[in-house]
């Protein structure tokens, strides 16, 4: 039985079997076979069936496509002769459709279709296709890394070849999430667990770096805040934040919230305007004294928030090249909240993800550095083990930023080649290298700044050997004899990168290098007699970011070193220290001052109650004539009160109860 029969008893219509070039191959005999075949079959067919095999006896053999169309201009070309008969035009045409159908096949539109194919592509890999797609990929990935450092984004892993390559402020988005980094410690379960929400139930926020919209916090309402393109210089952009006239309002009820020191002011506040930014910092400064650090590092989280929505559109975290003026009040308000959303994250065990953030508040004011966090950069690069971050800053810093003169770079930079000499990866050549580049920089801080040894032993609770408490390089005359400012810097050293001194194996090394340094002391050595010199010439006065950092910091050690000027002035949590040459883009209103002399003790009673009380009953000229009528009837009515008060208190009579004089009364009843 031919092919033919078989796909009709089956019940398959021509054309829905997959085509194969096989399938071209006609001969003459499978057709006369085929043709008594269905002649024996059915027999009213026959005159069809008689045409099918006269149309199949002038086809060809044929091994390639193409020859259809051309044996069929060929033969229309060539000049009839009576004996063969002339073939119909549609034979040609139904030859050129048959071989475009071939070549060019109809795309399906049904589902089923596509959605078999599908699976098919699923279920089958072919090797050669998952060459081209991973080829593919790799020209993504090389087109997205063009990109990205053009514009100054990246998204590179840790381990990449080309982090030397990268800006040195250089910030990753991924890395100022806090999650991040719990993931690395504990695995994404023991973080996430089986947090799954629900599609209906999920709100639809918008996204952003910083912080994530939490379903506790009041509805997202625009505070009034914007940020605008000040000017492009040199390809670094600066930034404004601006305030509109509403905002500007609520600032100036907040200053009188301020005032009133009443912390409670400063939550109504809040109630009614729940995103204003100097309320959310000066409550949560307010929340953390009172040992809320949730509630206090919430408070911040939602002033992020509110400040990211806030952003300028070409405004980039991660670019290093936007900057934000710290003379302007409307900017310092984000520096603060950044700050202190760092310090919370450094708490909570998130040095590395503290870092991004120190760099972030660096790279917005690199050359003047308001909030000084090149004093805390260091302490946050060892805990989250970025050594090499440390090294190439300190190199590439010292030339113009003089680095070297800081205590706290001094000793960290040496500690951190110490650590890298630790590491397993190195081999014996370059470990014994980084020790004794280590063991050359901690005897070279250790002689520029004695004062920090003994300090950082005790803070270490080791005993220091006898003969070095007892010398005089080590000994109380380095610190009594040192000036102001270098006192303020070796106090706010020791008192936070203490714990990092308190390995043992970091004990042993400082007490040899300390035990060369006294050998290079009574040897005269020259580099001794330098150092001081530049102590006594240097760090007679600490700059004013210097101290604000202090105050930020809440170190005791720091903050009692803290000059006069500082500490006699009141220091705001919304605003410290603000610089002396502030540029101010609005001005508080003055409040008038309503003079209260000659007014008694129950007058003032009265005014604290009701601010407009007036014993005198005059209106007032900065009311209108609604406002001063108002005024003198409730000052009526509060009189007649007054002298009713005083009638009844002079009618006031106290009566002896009656007494009964009973001689004979038993004392003992009363007992």
């Amino acid at each position: 039985m031919s092919t033919r029969a078989v796909r009709r008893l089956k019940g398959k219509q021509r054309g829905q079997e997959p085509l194969q070039l096989g399938d071209l191959h006609l001969d003459e005999e499978d057709d006369v076979a085929a043709e008594e075949e269905e002649e024996s079959v059915s027999e009213p067919g026959k005159k069809s069936n008689s045409r099918k095999a006269k149309k199949n006896k002038l086809q060809k053999n044929i091994s390639n496509l193409y020859e259809l169309i051309h044996d069929a201009e060929n033969e229309a070309d060539k000049p009839r002769t009576g004996a063969e008969p002339e073939r119909p035009s549609y034979l040609r045409l139904s030859v050129f459709l048959f071989v475009m159908g071939c070549c060019f096949p109809p795309q399906s539109n049904t589902s089923d279709k596509v959605s078999k194919k599908k699976k098919k592509k699923k279920k089958k890999k072919n090797i050669a296709g998952d060459d081209k797609e991973e080829a593919v990929s790799d020209d993504i990935d090389t087109l997205l890394e063009t990109i990205e450092t053009t514009n100054g984004l990246s998204y590179h892993n840790q381990g990449s070849s080309n982090a030397d390559s990268r800006p040195l402020l250089y910030v990753e988005h991924r890395n100022l999430n806090p999650e991040t980094e719990l993931k690395r410690y504990f695995g994404a379960r023991a973080i996430l667990g089986d947090q799954r929400p629900r599609q209906r139930q999920r709100q639809f926020h918008r996204s952003t770096w910083m912080t994530i919209f939490k379903n506790t916090w009041p509805r997202f309402t625009r505070p009034g805040i914007s940020m605008s393109l000040v000017q492009t210089k040199d390809g670094v952009q600066y930034y404004t934040f601006e305030h509109n006239r509403d905002y500007q309002q609520i600032q100036f009820k907040f200053l009188d919230a301020v005032e009133s020191m009443d912390p409670n002011n400063i939550v109504l506040l809040l109630q009614m305007n729940p995103y204003h930014i100097d309320s959310l910092l000066q409550l949560s400064d307010v929340c953390r004294i009172q040992e809320d650090q949730e509630m206090a590092k919430d408070l911040i989280e939602r002033a992020l928030y509110s400040f990211e929505c806030a952003f300028h559109p070409v405004f980039s975290l991660t670019s290093g090249v936007c900057r934000l003026d710290y003379l302007r009040p409307e900017n310092r308000a984000f520096y603060l909240a950044v700050y202190k959303h760092m310090m919370f994250l450094e708490k909570r065990g998130c040095p590395r993800t503290a870092l991004e953030y120190c760099k972030l508040i660096l790279s917005l004011d690199p050359d003047n550095d308001p909030l000084c966090m090149l004093l805390l950069i260091d302490f946050l690069s060892i805990r989250s083990r970025e050594y090499a971050f440390l090294i190439r800053l300190y190199d590439e810093w010292e030339v113009h930023r003089n680095l070297s003169q800081l205590p706290n770079f001094a000793f960290s930079v040496a500690l951190s080649y110490y650590f890298l000499s630790l590491q397993d990866d190195l081999c014996q050549a370059e470990s014994a290298q980084m020790k004794k580049k280590s063991d050359h920089l901690i005897q070279n801080a250790l002689i520029m700044f004695p004062s920090v040894l003994i300090p950082l032993l005790d803070l270490c609770t080791v005993q220091p050997d006898a003969a070095v408490s007892s010398h005089v390089f080590f000994g109380p005359k380095s610190q009594i004899g040192q000036p102001p400012a270098l006192n303020e810097l070796v106090s706010l050293y020791v008192g936070r990168n203490h714990s990092l001194w308190k390995d043992g194996g970091v004990m042993v090394w400082l007490e040899g290098n300390v035990r060369e340094v006294l050998c290079r002391v009574d040897s005269k050595d020259p580099l001794v007699e330098d150092s001081e010199k530049k102590r006594k010439l240097r760090y007679q006065s600490a700059p004013r970011n210097i101290h604000r950092h202090v105050i930020l910091s809440e170190i005791k050690e720091a903050t009692a070193t803290l000059p006069l000027e500082v500490t006699t002035q009141p220091v705001m949590g919304f605003d410290p220290l603000p610089p002396l040459d502030s540029a101010m883009a609005y001005t508080r209103p003055e409040r008038t001052n309503r003079g209260a002399s000659n007014e008694s003790t129950l007058s003032l009673f009265f005014r604290s109650l009701l601010p407009n009380f007036n014993l005198q009953g005059g209106p007032r000229p900065e009311d209108d004539l609604e406002v001063a009528r108002a005024g003198r009837e409730l000052n009526q009515e509060v009189n007649r009160l007054m002298v009713a008060m005083r009638d009844m208190l002079a009618n006031i009579q106290f009566q002896e109860p009656p007494r009964e004089d009973n001689p004979e009364r038993d004392d003992e009843e009363w007992d």
